[in-house]
C-alpha cells in the first residue's frame, strides 16, 4: 500500500543523515508477509552492556508482541538485547495463534543471535486479525543475522512502513564533559495514531550510559511530552510500541543531565511531528496551543479535542476559518470552559476574545491564515495556568481512500 501512495507534501526533503550509534547493529529483509519483493522484517542487535527501556500501548486489545514485551521490559541484563520487527501483518486479534507466533520468532532470534528470548522484544504492525505467517519471518533471521551492519538505520526505517509515504528518522549529537554522545532513532506511522502510551512504532538508540531505571523514567516522561500529544484520526494503534536502547559504548554516563535530556526530546518530537507530517491524506500540519486552563491535564483534554474533531480537521483541509467549530470542540470536552472568557487566535491573528468575535478580526486574515502548511491555532481559557500543545493534521478525502481500500 506505502508503495503506491504519493509522498505527503508536509514530508522532509530527505531522509536524515544518521550518525553511527557504537554498539548496536542493524539489518532489514523481504520476507514476503503481505507484499512480495518489499523490505518487511528488520533486526536490531545490542551489545551486552546496553539497557532498554520501553512504554506501549494501553489498548485492552492489544497484540500478542506488545504483551510479550511488556512482560520483558522491566527485568535488569547485561547479556544485550535484540529487536525484531515485521510490517503488514500486526498480530493482533489473532488470540492463541498470535501467542505461538511471538514465541516461535523469540525462539529462532534466540538460536541464531545467542541471547536468551527473555532479551528478545518483538513488534508487528499492519492487518489486525490476521493470523501472521511467521515461517516466512523465521526463515530470513539468519540472513539477518549474517547481515548486520552499524551503517543500516535506515533500511530499517524502510523495512517497518505500513501507510507510511516516507521513511521517518531523527539525530542529534550533544557533547558531554568533552565527549560526543549520539542519539538517533526512527519511527513509523501515518494512520491509526491517537496514542495512549506511545506511538506506533518507534525505535531510539544512544550510545550514553545509564541505567534501565533511570532511562525508563526519562522515557516515559518524554513520551508524554512528544508522541502522547499527537493525534491524526483518534484512533488508537493495537501495536504501539516504543523501545529505546543504550549501549554505554561512549562511557558518558548521562543520568540526571539536562543537556542530554534536552536533546534526547527534540529526537522524541521530531519523529513525533514527522507521524504527524505524514498522517493519511494530510496536507496541513496543526499546532494547537492551549492557555489558560485550569490545569495542564485540561489543557490536553481541550488541545485533543480540537485536534481529534472531524469538523475542525475538515475545515482546515478546505482552508475555512470556521472558528465557531474551535468553540465547538471546547464545549465538549468535558474540561472547565467559561464561554465569556474564551479567546481564539489562528497564527497571530486575533479571532475572538472574552466570548465573542474580536472586533479587529477580519475574515480574509483567517483565510489567509487557513491557506498555510503550517498552521497554529491558539486558544486562552482565561480560568487558570494550565497549558499544553497538541499537534494534529487536516482530514481530507484521500484519508478515506486510503483505509476503504487498507486491505485490498
Amino acid at each position: 500500500m506505502a508503495d503506491a501512495l504519493p509522498k505527503s507534501p508536509l514530508a522532509p526533503a530527505a531522509f536524515p543523515d544518521l550518525p553511527v550509534i557504537k554498539g548496536v547493529r542493524f539489518a532489514a529483509a523481504a520476507a514476503g508477509v503481505k507484499y512480495q519483493d518489499r523490505t518487511d522484517v528488520m533486526l536490531a542487535m545490542l551489545d551486552p552492556g546496553s539497557t532498554v527501556a520501553g512504554v506501549f500501548t494501553r489498548s485492552k486489545t492489544r497484540s500478542a508482541n506488545v504483551l510479550d514485551c511488556e512482560a520483558k521490559i522491566g527485568a535488569d541484563s547485561d547479556v544485550g538485547a535484540a529487536i525484531f520487527v515485521n510490517s503488514g501483518n500486526s498480530n493482533a486479534f489473532t488470540g492463541r495463534a498470535g501467542d505461538e507466533s511471538v514465541a516461535a520468532i523469540c525462539a529462532a532470534v534466540a538460536h541464531s543471535t545467542g541471547l536468551p528470548e527473555a532479551r528478545v522484544f518483538t513488534a508487528s504492525t499492519g492487518v489486525i486479525g490476521e493470523r501472521l505467517p511467521h515461517d516466512r519471518i523465521i526463515a530470513k533471521v539468519d540472513a539477518l543475522c549474517e547481515g548486520l551492519r552499524a551503517d543500516a538505520l535506515e533500511d530499517a526505517a524502510e523495512a517497518i512502513r505500513t501507510t507510511d509515504t516516507f521513511a521517518k528518522g531523527s539525530a542529534m549529537t550533544v557533547k558531554l564533559n568533552g565527549q560526543p554522545v549520539q542519539i538517533a532513532g526512527i519511527a513509523k506511522g501515518s494512520g491509526m495514531i491517537a496514542p495512549d502510551m506511545a506511538t506506533m512504532l518507534v525505535y531510539i538508540f544512544t550510545d550514553a550510559k545509564i541505567a534501565r531505571a533511570e532511562l525508563q523514567a526519562l522515557v516515559s516522561r518524554l513520551n508524554d511530552q512528544s508522541f502522547n500529544c499527537i493525534t491524526v484520526d483518534g484512533d488508537t494503534s493495537t501495536s504501539d510500541t516504543l523501545l529505546m536502547g543504550a549501549t554505554g559504548a561512549s562511557g558518558v554516563d548521562v543520568a540526571g543531565n539536562a543537556e542530554f535530556e534536552t536533546a534526547l526530546r527534540a529526537v522524541f518530537l521530531d519523529l513525533a511531528h514527522q507521524v504527524v507530517r505524514d498522517g493519511e491524506g494530510a496536507t496541513k500540519f496543526v499546532e494547537i496551543q492551549i492557555t489558560g486552563a485550569i490545569s495542564d491535564a485540561e489543557a490536553k483534554t481541550h488541545g485533543l479535542a480540537i485536534a481529534n474533531s472531524p469538523l475542525v480537521k475538515t475545515a482546515i483541509a478546505g482552508e475555512d476559518p470556521n472558528w465557531g467549530r474551535v468553540v465547538m470542540a471546547i464545549g465538549k470536552s468535558g474540561a472547565a470552559a467559561e464561554r465569556d472568557l474564551l479567546s481564539i487566535s489562528f497564527g497571530d491573528v486575533l479571532v475572538a476574545e472574552k466570548g465573542w468575535v474580536s472586533p479587529s478580526y477580519r475574515e480574509n486574515l483567517g483565510a489567509a491564515e487557513m491557506k498555510k502548511q503550517n498552521i497554529t491555532l491558539k486558544v486562552d481559557l482565561g480560568i487558570g495556568s494550565g497549558t499544553a500543545t497538541v499537534w494534529t493534521c487536516d482530514l481530507t478525502h484521500q484519508y478515506i481512500s486510503i483505509n476503504a481500500d487498507y486491505r485490498s
